[in-house]
């Protein structure tokens, strides 16, 4: 049998990207998948909608509220924008900061009163900007920096306090992405060019890892893992 049939797993961001492609494959996989959009018109069929602007502490909160018991929550709502440090747009940084970091961080700890006895998993969707400052990372490298140490920061809360749950985190590179197309937003010939260098990460790809890691034997904790195409330099 496979380990996530009937498990009941909640997505954010799964009306697009790699929330979409993890989404469906956990549909394949027999699981029970609750998605978080924006849009709920777009989520795949079959998954069980929530409706919520991520920005919002509020309608965070609210799904919460309404939540019965899950085995997994995966965060892949993110935003990504190529804003500057020197002369960035401050409301650009916000919404990083509000969707990459403060929703991810109040999901995860909300979810946690949603856990059976036997514990679960919480898998968060970084980025390899969370482990090198790349020329254009801008503001957002700083959110997944943040990312990274908040997963381990709870991950050494949660073993401290005795909570049966594992936290890991995927971060991949270049991924073809509605994602991408907002990071390259102004610099559309770029995107092109760069298309033309390499063979992009699919959703479907980081996907499978994810897949992977929530398959894994309750002994098994991965901490992070890290990908990126092959033809991507760094």
């Amino acid at each position: 049998m496979n380990p996530l049939a009937e498990r009941t797993i909640l997505v954010t961001g799964a009306s697009s990207g790699i929330g979409r492609a993890l989404a469906e494959q956990l549909l394949a996989k027999g699981a029970n998948v609750l998605g978080i959009s924006r849009n709920p018109a777009s989520l795949p069929e079959g998954v069980i909608p929530f409706q919520a602007d991520l920005t919002q502490r509020e309608e965070i909160q609210a799904i919460f509220q309404e939540l019965g018991c899950i085995d997994a929550l995966v965060n892949c709502a993110g935003v990504a924008y190529l804003s500057r440090i020197i002369d960035g747009n401050p409301t650009d940084w916000e919404e990083m900061w509000r969707v990459n970091v403060m929703a991810l961080t109040l999901c995860s700890q909300l979810s946690l009163r949603h856990f059976p006895e036997r514990g679960g998993r919480i898998i968060n969707v970084s980025s390899m900007s969370g482990h090198r400052v790349p020329p254009t990372g801008g503001f957002y490298a700083p959110t997944k920096f943040a990312v990274r140490a908040i997963s381990d920061s709870m991950r050494q809360e949660i073993k401290a306090a005795g909570i049966p749950i594992q936290i890991g985190t995927v971060s991949p590179g270049f991924v073809d992405t509605p994602l991408l197309d907002l990071y390259f937003r102004g610099r559309e010939d770029q995107l092109q060019k760069t298309k033309q260098q390499m063979v992009m990460l699919k959703p479907d790809d980081v996907a499978q890892c994810i897949v992977n890691m929530l398959e894994s034997p309750p002994h098994v904790e991965i901490g992070d893992i890290q990908l990126r195409s092959s033809d991507q330099r760094a």
